[in-house]
């Protein structure tokens, strides 16, 4: 538990940007309640369209006292903030073209994407949709853990595809 998820959550924390940050499909709050827990100073949305598990998540917050994350029950393909997230991240959302697909709304032309993965998504990357690129890719080490990590942070070339105008 330590180490397949609350430090494999925590490691994404350098690469945050921003005060807005969105935490999609965050089932029952990774990486995003560990993550606020680290950074206090940042504005947490955590992101699920089931119930049961924003539920959960709000129970968290409660018990951990954190003014900083507000749960959401919805599904993020249907989101359209006024104002776009900084970063936006994902732990086993979906392959890259559809996280980037359902999360578009979210995004602004500034927004980083970080996406925790296991082996190194080269096909998914391949495949990338137009105005998106590879920012950073970095292999990520869990002592203890055997398991392949990557983090990999993505960036809009200009005006997110179907996203907000900049």
């Amino acid at each position: 538990m330590i180490r397949g998820h609350l430090l494999d959550s925590l490691s994404a924390s350098p690469e945050l940007a921003g005060q807005r940050i969105a935490d999609v499909g965050t089932g029952a709050g990774f990486p995003g309640l560990p993550l606020a827990l680290a950074a206090p100073e940042r504005a947490f949305t955590l992101i699920d369209s089931v119930a049961k598990k924003i539920r959960f998540v709000s129970h968290a917050v409660r018990r951990l006292d954190l003014g900083n994350v507000t749960p959401l029950q919805a599904r993020v393909e249907t989101l359209a903030p006024e104002q776009p997230f900084d970063t936006v991240v994902a732990r086993a959302y979906a392959a890259l073209p559809q996280l980037l697909a359902s999360v578009r709304g979210l995004c602004g032309p500034q927004t980083r994407v970080l996406a925790l993965k296991g082996r190194y998504p080269a096909d998914e990357l391949a495949q990338l949709p137009p105005g998106w690129r590879l920012q950073q890719a970095r292999e990520v080490r869990i002592p203890g853990l055997a398991a392949e990590r990557h983090l990999l942070s993505l960036v809009s070339q200009g005006p997110v595809p179907n996203g907000p105008a900049p």
